[in-house]
């Protein structure tokens, strides 16, 4: 095991130090501190929370949820409603969400100032392997650490578009504070914050056209939700181009326009204004991780399966080293993490019947995107199974030949299922449709427990409601596994 450098003269020592407080942080640094280790969490934004608190996550879900109803309240009358006299007030929908995130990021600084461990202020750089310096104004100090953790998160990423940054735009941050409504809105990108903060904009009053590089938009899911979620935009008359090459962005006297490519026919439209929307990159800039020996691999942190870097003493999780961005992995990563540094530093081989170190099982790695509709998927999709050479079965069902959808007025959207050939155990799962968010938990416990197509099946859903819509795809999987099988039927609507 490396031996930490002798600390510097009046330099604090710590067992694990931990890079970044916001969800992969405090997971670590509270994991950490649980095992008796003496732990010290190192947070150097101007504000405390984390990405997901401040710029992610809520925010943009609570701006999203205002969207949703209002646009439910304009489908009055297709329920026998009439609603007058009504309208978006940005600065109340910003004020309640400034109102929910101040009480969100409290409580995180309150866990974080009251943990077992101690909190330091300050922009951290490696000085060597086992020596930091902690930077807050002009103020320094030193601390040497046995284990490290890296979690500093992420920050949007600048992909050069010429004149993009001269004509000036929104980012994916600086929009979640944007109390003006855009009549033409651009948003450049067409992954989860593209389509989220798009139809966002697009809901309250903006018309938008979403530019995408890709063949398709949300490119993590498999090509029919893809395309399912771009019939949803057009019904709601936004502009989807994919395949986009960006070539010039400029100012006119009309407002902001953007050349590009499409095939080989150039495009241009004229907006007032551009949401940047073209992804994130680990924050790993003056933390210097080449004086302590980690290697970067496109910009992430180069780690083994127990997230150990190339320097075994410091280990890595959340955006810093990917490879699926979401909280719940953040934190599982986090403790997982947690728990290999204070094995390496105390050199255990078991504890109890864990293996030590341990390994992140992403077999329940779980998706969601926050559209109208949802989308969500949890484990393999067709595409991922196919690649890995997995001989499985698929089947969908569409939410529009369903009875508690149609009577919600959900035209859009299916439940699709895969299961291995063998047993029938269910590898995958995507739902795009109402509520996606909360049903795909039901395919996630199911697949927890490697359950089969045969046992959802037969599983009592009540009736009417969305849940019974996972046993039909397992139904006809079931049917096609054991032809002769006789499967108890779920009840369709009526």
């Amino acid at each position: 095991m490396p031996k930490p450098s002798s600390p510097s003269p009046g330099a604090s020592h710590y067992d694990v130090a931990v890079i970044g407080g916001g969800s992969a942080g405090f997971a670590a640094g509270r994991t950490a501190s649980c095992l008796g280790a003496r732990t010290v969490v190192i947070e150097g934004g101007v504000e405390v929370g984390g990405l997901c608190i401040l710029r992610g996550c809520m925010p943009s879900k609570s701006l999203l949820e205002s969207a949703h109803r209002w646009h439910e309240i304009g489908r009055a009358r297709e329920f026998g409603l009439i609603a007058k006299a009504i309208a978006v007030d940005m600065k109340a929908v910003q004020a309640r969400k400034q109102h929910l995130i101040g009480a969100f990021a409290a409580f995180r600084r309150k866990q974080l100032r009251q943990g077992d461990f101690t909190l330091l202020r300050g922009m951290a750089s490696f000085l060597d392997p086992h020596r930091l310096l902690v930077t807050r104004g002009a103020k320094q100090e030193q601390i040497t650490a046995s284990t490290f953790i890296v979690a500093t998160g992420s920050v949007i990423t600048h992909v050069p578009v010429p004149g993009l940054w001269e004509t000036g735009c929104l980012t994916s941050d600086t929009a979640l504070d944007a109390d003006e409504i855009p009549k033409r809105l651009a948003v450049l990108g067409g992954g989860v914050i593209a389509v989220e903060l798009g139809q966002f904009f697009a809901r309250v009053g903006s018309r938008t056209t979403i530019l995408q590089r890709d063949k398709r938009i949300v490119r993590n899911y498999d090509p029919d939700v893809s395309l399912e979620l771009e019939r949803a935009f057009k019904a709601e008359n936004i502009d989807v181009r994919t395949g986009v090459k960006l070539l010039e962005v400029s100012r006119t006297g009309k407002g902001k326009k953007i050349l590009f490519e499409r095939g080989r026919k150039r495009e241009e439209i004229v907006v007032d204004e551009i949401l940047y929307a073209m992804g994130r990159a680990p924050a790993l800039e003056g933390l210097k991780l080449e004086k302590a020996g980690v290697t970067l691999v496109e910009g992430r942190l180069k780690v083994d399966g127990h997230l150990a870097s190339s320097a075994p003493h410091i280990f890595a999780a959340g955006d810093s080293v990917g490879p699926h961005e979401v909280v719940h992995i953040a934190i599982q990563q986090g403790e997982i993490a947690a728990r290999n540094a204070v094995a390496h530093l105390r050199g255990d081989q078991m504890k109890g019947d864990r293996s030590i170190p341990e390994t992140v099982d992403y077999r329940l790695k779980a998706l969601v995107t926050f559209t109208d509709p949802e989308i969500a998927s949890v484990g393999l999709t067709e595409t991922e199974a196919a690649a890995q050479g997995i001989d499985f079965l698929a089947a969908s069902y569409p939410f529009n030949d369903h009875g508690k959808a149609i009577i919600g007025g959900h035209e859009f959207g299916f439940v699709k299922l895969l299961a291995e050939k063998g047993r029938g155990e269910i590898i995958g799962a995507e739902i795009i449709g109402p509520h996606a968010s909360d049903l795909i938990h039901e395919l996630i416990a199911v697949m927890r427990y490697r359950g089969t197509v045969q046992e959802l099946a037969i599983m009592p859903h009540y009736h009417p409601t969305l849940a019974e819509i996972v046993t039909y795809p397992a139904e006809e999987i079931a049917g096609r596994l054991v032809p002769d099988c006789v499967v108890e039927a779920p009840l369709k609507h009526q």
